[in-house]
């Protein structure tokens, strides 16, 4: 009698063993949650469940590589595919780090999900769904096209956001922690979430005690849109600036953001530029350009020789990582004794690191559009 109730009691236990396991994980797998997307949308997902996935927009398939898994993508972009040769092409020689740490996985996929690129303006629902995706991430914003969508390929659409401050916008936070949730990769998106947070928190406090007012004043240049940006493409409220307390030559512009000010303008500041950092992505409309060089050898960085080159962080959007290089690298060099200790490039590969899994600074100063790298320009040569 005694080991009939031994036997009883252990398989109860049993019993109550297996069902505690195959409920941990249903609830890993199959429990199915209401998340609210960057659009405001209330969308129903299955958290660490999703193998088929599809990125569109600008920059969607950026956000997910730093926090998903590349190897579950079902279709891709013809821009982040460089043996596509329908690709827009316009971003081949500028340095996209998620590209470059992924490019043979990129490369591996065969499924189109659209042309992509800056004239992409809407989602191309038949490629979408040739794919045959589980879930759709989105940086089209617009709420009526994500339903739309959703309700014509009948998965999850995630609409993504970066806002306008850059790698420090809250936007992008908030995005890398929903995307962390919906593919159980959240311990990873709260790490790069922090270390953003930390490097911002590093460079603050390097800079505590300045008194901005009294610091040279800089101007910021290359701003915006790939294609159309120049010397005239600034802005009054640059977040890098803004965290390395840097001194803005540019202060009465009638809204903030980034815009193109009159060429009568820059000549006005020319004589108070002290220091000039150049976005990359403007050089190639200023190389040869008689009229563009002869604007910049009016102001006192160029007759000073305190030009510089920071790399192009808006391609294909912000490419968060390097915005977070440039931050440092501009403090670098209008604070050279505040940051002795650091190396850019070894900045670069650290941040890289933290973000892909890859340290990328030979990479990126190989592209043909970033033009060698983080420099002091020699103005005798660089614009010829």
């Amino acid at each position: 009698m005694k080991k009939t109730s031994i036997c009883l009691i252990v398989v109860v236990i049993l019993i109550a063993v297996l069902a505690t396991t195959l409920s941990a994980c249903s609830e890993k797998t199959s429990g199915t949650e209401i998340v609210t997307d960057m659009a405001g949308r209330e969308v129903s997902v299955t958290p660490g469940s999703y193998s088929r996935v599809v990125c569109i927009g600008a920059g969607a398939l950026r956000l997910y590589s730093y926090v998903g898994d590349v190897s579950l993508l079902a279709g891709i972009e013809d821009i982040d595919n460089t043996t596509r040769e329908t690709r827009p092409k316009m971003f081949d020689g500028v340095s996209r780090p998620y590209q470059m740490a992924f490019a043979e996985e990129f490369n591996a996929i065969n499924n189109t999900c659209g042309v992509g690129g800056p004239q992409a303006q809407a989602a191309e629902n038949e490629k979408i769904l040739a794919c045959n995706p589980d879930i759709i991430i989105s940086e089209y914003e617009d709420v009526d096209a994500a339903n739309t969508l959703q309700a014509a390929i009948n998965v999850p659409v995630i609409v993504v956001k970066y806002g306008t401050a850059g790698v420090f916008d809250e936007k992008i936070a908030q995005s890398l922690t929903l995307l962390g949730k919906i593919f159980g990769k959240s311990e990873k998106a709260q790490t790069l979430v922090n270390y953003i947070s930390a490097e911002k928190t590093a460079i603050e406090t390097k800079v505590k005690d300045i008194d901005v007012a009294s610091q040279k004043k800089v101007y910021i240049c290359g701003l915006g849109n790939w294609g159309t940006t120049n010397e005239l493409m600034t802005a009054q409220n640059y977040a890098p600036f803004n965290v390395a307390k840097i001194n803005n030559v540019v202060t009465d512009l009638t809204k903030d953001g980034i815009q193109a000010i009159e060429a009568e303008k820059f000549m006005d500041l020319a004589p108070s530029m002290d220091v000039i950092i150049m976005d990359a992505a403007a050089v190639k409309n200023i190389k040869g350009q008689d009229d563009r060089i002869a604007r910049l050898q009016a102001t006192k960085a160029w007759s000073d020789g305190e030009i510089y080159l920071e790399m192009a962080y808006n391609a294909y959007y912000t490419n968060i990582e390097i915005a977070l290089i440039n931050t440092w690298y501009v403090a670098k060099v209008v604070y050279p004794d505040l940051f002795a200790d650091i190396n850019i490039e070894t900045k670069t590969n650290e941040v890289t690191m933290a973000f892909l899994g890859k340290e990328l600074n030979d990479a990126i100063k190989a592209k043909p559009q970033s033009f060698g790298g983080y420099q002091k320009i020699n103005t005798s040569t660089f614009f010829a």
